[in-house]
């Protein structure tokens, strides 16, 4: 299996890519852990166009590929102003169901205090309609994210327990995983007639 972790500061150098790297270094059980860090692309504004996604200096097709090939995804947001970023909309806007459809994904929020559960919540509410990416049960609130997941650092008990609830998530998302793709082979195997009809969640 193939994991993706999508980190969405719309800064390089940021503390959510931060903690993609200490995820990517965490999770086991998978073929391949790849990173996307979405502000290092240059990605149009989703219009509803489907041809707008293709523009010749799009880096979407790229990763289009990335996605189609990942059996499940996290996604990392910090919180700006009780929101997640809008590069993580406009991206989860772009993400079509054929590429992501009954995938898990893990959604992970990432901030410098003790809020951070606003994004989450937005994400759970508004972000999976179409793409219908399958968001799991578990989230991560990565809070004071720059005392914590530094990897030279020796961890304190507060973030050993972090630390601990991170392997029981990503065990977790691996499970989900594993499941999740057979749904998709018998979804395959076994269409609903006229499923075509029903591309869009309601």
């Amino acid at each position: 299996m193939k994991l993706l972790i999508v980190s969405a500061s719309q800064r390089t150098g940021s503390q959510s890519a931060k903690v993609a790297k200490y995820l990517a270094s965490a999770a086991s059980g998978y073929q391949d852990v790849s990173h996307l860090e979405l502000c290092r692309y240059d990605l149009p504004f989703w219009d509803g166009e489907d041809n707008s996604l293709d523009t010749p200096d799009s880096a979407w097709t790229l990763i289009k590929h990335k996605l189609r090939r990942a059996d499940a995804f996290i996604l990392i947001t910090p919180e700006w102003g009780g929101m997640a970023t809008p590069i993580l909309k406009n991206f989860l806007l772009m993400c079509d169901q054929q590429d992501t459809g009954h995938k898990p994904a893990m959604l992970v929020s990432v901030v410098s205090g003790i809020s951070g559960a606003y994004p989450i919540a937005e994400l759970r509410m508004n972000a999976l309609k179409n793409n219908k990416l399958v968001a799991v049960p578990d989230h991560l609130i990565i809070r004071n994210v720059n005392d914590v997941l530094n990897l030279d650092e020796q961890p304190t008990a507060r973030e050993s327990n972090l630390r601990n609830r991170i392997d029981y998530s990503l065990h977790m998302l691996h499970q989900y995983a594993g499941v999740l793709g057979l749904v998709r082979s018998q979804h395959l195997a076994e269409p609903f007639p006229k499923q075509q009809e029903y591309a869009y969640g309601m």
